[in-house]
């Protein structure tokens, strides 16, 4: 750096965003870009006196502007200020800034901004700290697998407000365990901020003093939710704790509403009639919001395949309160019998859904599939329909499976579309398979309720051909739309998934060699090889567990501008476009489309890159934090159903094996519980990490992953998700392997 750089007078001329900040600002001072240039070029702390004399601020007004400039940076993590008061950039001190994501058992991580290593936080750490709040950390070794380990410097944002848990009362002294396990702070409840809870009862407390060096977290009860186990406890709990917007803000469901419950005349005109095309739509028995609907018809060289989504993006505008709320929340989140929408009944269940014999908008991706499953031709426009059926995936299974039934199914002339429809699933499924696309047969389960919503059975769902029929149909459009974007430059949202990383690889290989499996493809296999083995597998008593291994193995799908591909699909390019009625992501892509039908250029677009990239984070985390809050309720219904069954006895698989015991996977309803290692009778068992099994030391007694057992439910913790096992019976225990003793060496 020159003398006169130094000097910081030529800021002006300098600075990268002076421009931006012109037209931003009557008085415009030193960007963030160039303050921390500077100072990585200085190569030392400044206090803000020496930057104000370094850029010659001698206006009271541009003082006071350059002082709100470097308090925003400081909050957002870009400088840190050091004992002596001097400002430093983060770039050069060792520091990263990022997401903390704690860990049920005390330790946590922080998740860099900027992408890289996860940086390692010990439980001392993490007592300063809260799962998601944002924090900078200075990085001060490597912990014993070689991953960075931090030290927090400085907490940048707290996002706990409010916490959800059981309030307890011990020796006079109230405080509220959090329902969430990544959250290991107990929250202290002073005795006159308790809001009439009883002990046992689940509570929202609000922090009002976050955790720190001088004490733990204190709170007030701000709602008491009810007892334990009321009925949609759970929903109720799992909102709460997870952040998931629940409640409508002040506005936005007279906004829905206003719109009105019959397609506003006005939106008709310049859209193309298919109100007399057959599209039907094909989903769930218990769904609600229709966002697609098909319809397929042979032609000389293949098929015509039609996709009529639903078209949101007429009625949610940019920046409205629907627009601002749907951004909040990011998806809609589905709980068994219950569901929090992205957008207001008044739209997600009446307007905007593709309801049988109703008119309404649509955003339309016609394609050509040829016998071979390639798709060209693609065409998109806007349209008005009308569905002409209501099927689920069970109905169009009967209808397909038998033809004759047709003639007692009160849409059973429909039956030709339905068959075409079949067929272009096949060629699309040929095509899938031709380039190596991961195939995953997850089984899921159905929670059924009694009219008191108590439990009354757990049943496995499998998927059917109706069901894989409607997810080729939606791909080959979501591919389209992608393509579509990609050609003609738009700032979009890419569906991006990455394959396994080198550590989770290595893991996976060694799983499956002692399972007498082998993966190809080397350090860098594709997806084909992961389809290849799953094809192998697929006969074997262990096929679901090497299946779960695999999918583990994979690194999880995001939100981003930047198009990397989708592994699992073996696609180039991919998007989400046909459920704008419940992913924010795919309203962003129906915009875009409109946007260039209309003529538009990407420059002209209400979203420019930078946008996307908040976005794409924004709604990847939405996803994520929709998937927990599920995740946590299907396990809490199964441990809820499983306290009305201990001392009853169940078939399983062991799914992980550790040094305390076996985990244990209960067939048909798939939750999982412990057969701690001390309920293992007749031996003592040692565990061997190297073949990842328990071997008895006087029997050779051994307990592999995928050795089937009968097991005996003996307790159930609600509270901790947390069921324990014991060998049914002596005779029944695991049914494990005679391993070969070993000679001790002399």
């Amino acid at each position: 750096m020159s003398q006169k750089q130094k000097s910081g007078s030529d800021w002006r001329d300098r600075d990268p965003a002076f421009s931006r900040e012109q037209s931003s600002y009557r008085q415009p001072v030193p960007s963030r870009e160039l303050v921390l240039d500077d100072l990585d070029a200085l190569g030392q702390p400044m206090t803000r006196v020496e930057l104000e004399k370094h850029y010659e601020l001698r206006d009271e007004a541009q003082r006071e502007a350059f002082e709100h400039r470097l308090r925003a940076m400081l909050r957002d993590g870009q400088l840190v200020e050091n004992r002596k008061g001097a400002l430093g950039s983060i770039r050069r001190m060792d520091l990263v800034r990022g997401r903390v994501q704690g860990h049920r058992d005390g330790f946590g991580f922080l998740i860099p901004d900027e992408g890289g290593e996860d940086v390692f936080l010990n439980p001392r750490q993490m007592r300063l700290l809260m799962h998601g709040d944002r924090a900078t950390a200075r990085i001060v070794g490597r912990d014993r697998r070689g991953k960075p380990e931090g030290r927090v410097v400085d907490v940048l944002e707290r996002a706990n407000t409010r916490v959800v848990g059981r309030f307890n009362l011990e020796h006079g002294v109230g405080h509220v365990v959090p329902d969430n396990a990544r959250i290991q702070h107990d929250i202290l409840i002073p005795e006159d901020a308790r809001g009439g809870a009883r002990a046992g009862q689940i509570v929202s407390a609000e922090l009002v003093e976050p955790p720190g060096k001088r004490g733990q977290a204190i709170g007030r009860v701000v709602e008491v939710l009810g007892e334990h186990l009321d009925p949609g406890m759970e929903i109720d709990i799992a909102v709460r704790s997870h952040g998931i917007p629940f409640e409508w803000p002040e506005g936005v469901v007279d906004e829905a509403e206003s719109i009105g419950d019959v397609v506003p005349k006005q939106h008709y005109k310049g859209r193309e009639d298919l109100r007399d095309l057959p599209l039907v739509t094909i989903d769930g028995a218990d769904a609600k919001d229709f966002d697609d609907a098909v319809h397929c018809r042979p032609t000389r060289s293949g098929w015509q395949l039609t996709v009529a989504i639903a078209d949101v993006s007429a009625y949610v505008k940019p920046g409205s309160g629907l627009d601002t709320e749907a951004v909040n929340r990011g998806t809609s989140v589905y709980f068994p019998g219950h569901v929090v929408p992205m957008l207001p009944e008044a739209l997600s269940n009446g307007l905007c859904s593709l309801n049988p014999d109703v008119d309404r908008l649509c955003l339309v991706c016609e394609m050509r599939v040829s016998r071979k499953g390639e798709v060209s031709r693609p065409k998109f426009y806007s349209a008005v329909m009308r569905s002409h059926a209501r099927f689920t995936y069970e109905r169009v299974a009967d209808l397909l499976a038998d033809p004759a039934s047709a003639d007692d199914d009160p849409d059973g002339d429909l039956l030709p579309e339905l068959q075409a429809l079949y067929d272009v699933y096949e060629a699309l499924l040929q095509a899938r398979q031709q380039r190596g696309a991961i195939d995953f047969e997850t089984t899921e389960t159905q929670i059924i309720f009694n009219k008191d919503r108590k439990i009354d059975r757990i049943e496995p769902v499998s998927r059917t051909d109706a069901h894989r029929l409607i997810e080729e149909c939606m791909i080959a459009a979501n591919v389209a739309a992608a393509r579509f974007l990609g050609k003609h430059r738009m700032p979009l949202l890419y569906r991006v998934h990455s394959g396994p990383d080198t550590d989770r690889l290595t893991d996976l290989r060694e799983f499956l060699a002692e399972r007498g499996l082998g993966l190809g493809g080397g350090d860098q296999p594709e997806a084909e090889h992961f389809a290849r083995l799953l094809k192998q597998a697929a006969e074997r008593d262990d096929a679901r567990l090497i299946q779960t291994v695999l999918l583990r193995s994979l690194t999880r799908a995001v939100y981003s501008p930047d198009n990397n591909g989708h592994f699992g699909l073996a696609l180039a390019e991919y998007a989400h476009f046909t459920s704008p009625i419940r992913r924010y992501p795919d309203l962003l892509v129906h915009r875009a489309i409109k946007h260039v039908e209309a003529g538009g250029k990407p420059a002209t677009f209400d979203y420019t890159h930078g946008d996307m990239v908040t976005l794409g984070a924004g709604c990847s985390a939405a996803e994520q934090r929709a998937d927990d809050a599920t995740r946590d309720v299907d396990d809490w219904l199964k441990c809820e159903y499983l306290r009305d069954h201990v001392g009853d006895e169940w078939n399983g698989m062991i799914t992980g094996v550790t040094a305390f015991g076996l985990f244990v996977e209960l067939d048909h309803i798939y939750a999982s519980g412990l057969i701690h290692v001390s309920s293992l009778s007749n031996d003592y068992y040692h565990y061997d990490a190297t073949a990842h099994c328990l071997r008895g030391e006087r029997s050779g007694t051994v307990h592999r992953l995928a050795d089937r057992v009968r097991v005996k439910v003996v307790r159930v913790d609600l509270d901790e998700r947390k069921i324990d096992f014991e060998p049914a019976s002596a005779a029944a225990e695991p049914k494990a392997r005679k391993g070969r003793r070993r000679t001790k060496r002399r």
